[in-house]
């Protein structure tokens, strides 16, 4: 065989081993892109937190809160997620008030039924109508109507704890209304998983 021969012979060997090592690369990067998208790091993207369906959410200003909780899948006539204690009963979160109040929607709900109670240091009698306000939707009020119960209970033990003389001066009747509001939201988180009261608010208050 000619030196010619051989040199052709020797460059076609070496470019096939050539075309088969490119072959089998190929063919290993398409089967490591394969395995790596199977394993999600091509063509997934990540998802972020989604919201929580039973959440109540803020009213715009102009906008109906029984309108708004239709909506998101509550409201009154159907209570879904808060009020129907769509969360398992434990701590709870807060509701964020919101941070210019102006932009939303505040709803009232005056509690039909006066709150009566002895004092701790007097025979005397205290009793107090109660409303509360909030920024979302009608699902927390729905809330309070179905936990009245509960509500009712621990607000009384509070004004059976409260002196005559405390109740007697306009800071112990800011006092007693923050703490009111503390208990309504601490019933609402356990019963419901949110609370979501932003104030309450004295519609009678007698001492006799």
């Amino acid at each position: 065989m000619s030196d010619d021969a051989k040199a052709r012979k020797k460059k076609g060997g070496g470019m096939k081993m050539i075309l088969l090592l490119v072959v089998a690369m190929l063919i290993g990067g398409a089967g490591a892109a394969g395995g790596l998208y199977a394993a999600g790091f091509f063509g997934h993207k990540e998802e972020g937190p989604k919201e929580d369906p039973n959440k109540p959410v803020l009213v715009l200003a102009g906008e109906k809160a029984e309108d708004v909780a239709k909506a998101h899948g509550g409201g009154e006539g159907h209570e879904g997620g808060a009020a129907a204690g769509g969360h398992r009963p434990g701590k709870g979160i807060d509701l964020p008030a919101p941070v210019n109040p102006a932009n939303y929607q505040a709803t009232y709900f005056q509690m039909t039924t006066p709150f009566t109670s002895n004092m701790s240091d007097t025979d005397a009698f205290a009793q107090i109508s109660v409303a509360v306000s909030t920024y979302y939707d009608m699902r927390v009020i729905d809330a309070i109507k179905t936990h009245e119960m509960a509500i009712r209970s621990q607000v009384l033990m509070l004004l059976a704890q409260q002196p005559e003389e405390m109740l007697a001066t306009p800071e112990g009747k800011r006092r007693l209304q923050g703490r009111i509001r503390t208990i309504i939201n601490d019933i609402l988180k356990q019963k419901t998983g949110y609370g979501g009261v932003d104030n309450v608010y004295f519609t009678n208050f007698v001492i006799q």
